[in-house]
């Protein structure tokens, strides 16, 4: 098993990393017709379709027990060595995960060694992030970060047969508190509860952690923030570089 950075930062992923409806439903979308489903990297189940046969796939043990009892069953694995036969699923899932993987290669490979219809997975492009106020005015850290593989999209729709990529807007409610979902809502920045679990937030050292959010309590306070940003929060949905890539996969014969 690989190393696992959710055994150590998961705690509370799953009371604050809560599947958006409105991003679940075009996930289900693309999904299609396919009434088996293996979600990879499928964590404590988040986006999860409920009316189709779902079997999970996760490498941490702690975001494992996570998952509520009613979800669907999961295997303990890496998304580089499935324990599965060819063909086995109508479709293979994987949401925000793919960049964390040790060999994107290998794990797009299985993908599609067990799907028979389509792949499907939500990435992210981090060059969307750079005009982001958290991360431009304050955690540049982050956009200096390596991630274990690259899994943009235009990486994913190079690397799967026939894939097609399209945004992935977030709603300003959105229940999901992946980091770049606060983008109207700068308070969350400051409950350790929403960043604990968040992989960009444990990346970067302490000490950006501690001058960015001085800075942006400063900014908040005198109303630099609000002059700045503050048209955001009468705004919907933003794309923050969220992206769902579709691969549909020819019969096999």
């Amino acid at each position: 098993m690989a190393d696992v950075t959710y055994d150590r930062i998961g705690v509370g992923y799953g009371a604050h990393r809560r599947g958006d409806p409105r991003i679940a439903a075009r996930i289900d979308d693309a999904l299609g017709d396919a009434r088996s489903v293996l979600n990879i990297g499928a964590g404590t189940g988040s986006y999860e379709p409920t009316d189709r046969e779902v079997t999970a796939v996760e490498p941490s043990a702690e975001m494992i027990a996570q998952r509520p009892t009613e979800a669907a069953p999961v295997v303990q694995a890496d998304a580089e060595s499935l324990p599965f036969e060819d063909d086995s699923f109508d479709a293979a899932l994987a949401v925000l995960t793919a960049h964390h993987w040790a060999d994107l290669n290998a794990g797009l490979s299985e993908m599609l060694r067990v799907a028979r219809q389509r792949v499907v997975m939500v990435t992210f492009d981090s060059e969307a992030l750079e005009d982001l106020w958290i991360t431009a005015d304050y955690f540049p850290e982050m956009l200096d970060l390596r991630r274990p593989s690259g899994a943009s999209s235009r990486d994913l729709v190079t690397m799967l047969p026939t894939a097609t990529s399209s945004p992935l807007p977030v709603p300003q409610d959105c229940t999901d508190h992946f980091f770049a979902a606060l983008w109207a809502r700068p308070e969350l920045l400051f409950d350790e509860e929403v960043v604990r679990p968040m992989w960009v937030w444990q990346s970067i050292s302490e000490e950006s952690r501690r001058a960015g959010k001085e800075r942006l309590a400063a900014d908040l306070k005198s109303g630099a923030w609000e002059e700045r940003y503050g048209q955001l929060r009468g705004m919907d949905e933003l794309d923050v570089g969220l992206r769902l890539v579709v691969s549909e996969l020819d019969p096999r014969t």
